[in-house]
């Protein structure tokens, strides 16, 4: 590949599009995926196409399902021939209590939260074995390191991709593949906005920094991640502002 090219999934909003911007700004061309925003997706590959002149190719499907993995991944290989960076960032949630949590709503969240992340991964390495290099990011949270109280299936799901990206990375080490996950705290994003103006200030105060978190400052970490070298592998940095 001629071109530095990163996939980023979940990538029409929040964390997602700050990242497609950070790597959009530094020459990167992307290959940015949705489940339902797709309008939303198209006018953010457009903007940042016209911005700063990289090539951005969008697919809307669900990257729980291998059809729709693999269908993008046809069009990324036409495309740009394969994916240097996979950032993993498709994800969900659900609050609630476990008693009340259905079957239907825990396959959705790990389907969502984890066979995403094994789904695109499986697909990327091989093009990455080729070039024996790489570097996988998967988004995580810190809910994946100690679990949240009413939010079991999203916890669970998380500490899958933690687990995920220690196994892995070991695996593809010798290939000078790295493989990370950013373990997120309260990040301001649509996913928080469920607070209100009083929970988010009590939030805000149990947080030694002082404040939520902005999706550029995962996107700084996830770039800086998918730069440096692959000997820092198998990490689960935790961006939380102290928080955990």
């Amino acid at each position: 590949m001629k071109q530095h090219t990163a996939l980023i999934t979940g990538a029409s909003r929040g964390i997602g599009a700050a990242i497609a911007e950070k790597f959009a700004s530094e020459g990167w061309n992307l290959a940015l995926t949705c489940i339902h925003s797709k309008e939303k997706l198209d006018a953010l590959a457009e903007r940042l196409h016209d911005f700063y002149g990289i090539a951005c190719l969008t697919f809307a499907g669900d990257m729980g399902e291998e059809k729709a993995v693999q269908n993008c991944f046809m069009q990324i290989t036409e495309r740009f021939g394969g994916v240097n960076v996979l950032v993993n960032n498709a994800g969900i949630s659900k609050v609630g209590l476990f008693t009340d949590l259905s079957l239907e709503d825990w396959e959705l969240i790990m389907r969502t939260n984890s066979t995403s992340v094994f789904l695109c991964t499986r697909y990327a390495v091989p093009y990455m074995l080729k070039q024996k290099s790489g570097s996988i990011i998967n988004i995580s949270s810190v809910w994946g390191c100690v679990g949240a109280s009413c939010e079991t299936a999203y916890s669970a799901s998380k500490g899958a991709v933690n687990a995920l990206t220690m196994a892995l990375a070991k695996e593809l080490a010798p290939s000078h593949i790295a493989v990370n996950a950013i373990a997120c705290g309260a990040i301001d994003t649509d996913m928080n906005a469920c607070f209100t103006e009083e929970e988010r200030a009590a939030l805000a105060e149990e947080i030694p920094a002082g404040r939520f978190g902005q999706p550029e400052e995962a996107a700084e970490l996830v770039f800086s991640l998918a730069c440096r070298t692959s000997y820092l592998t198998g990490q689960i940095i935790r961006l939380d502002g102290g928080w955990i």
